[in-house]
């Protein structure tokens, strides 16, 4: 009986979990706002380099769209 409370009382696991679960919502969002990040890293890159034109997020293929 003391070893399943002990067990039950262990905490080491936690952390492993929340950062799982930080991951996953971060790479949720990424994939939520694709393309308005791109779009936003685009004009900065292009206003530093003065070629905003050479990199068009349009190009960028869709997840799933096959083409």
């Amino acid at each position: 009986m003391k070893l399943i409370r002990d067990f039950l009382k262990e905490e080491d696991g936690l952390g492993t979990v929340e950062i799982v679960l930080i991951i996953a919502v971060l790479v949720g969002l990424a994939l939520i706002f694709r393309n308005t990040v791109v779009r936003f890293l685009s004009n900065i890159l292009g206003n530093i380099e003065g070629q905003e034109n050479e990199f068009n997020p349009e190009n960028i293929q869709q997840e799933g769209s096959g083409s």
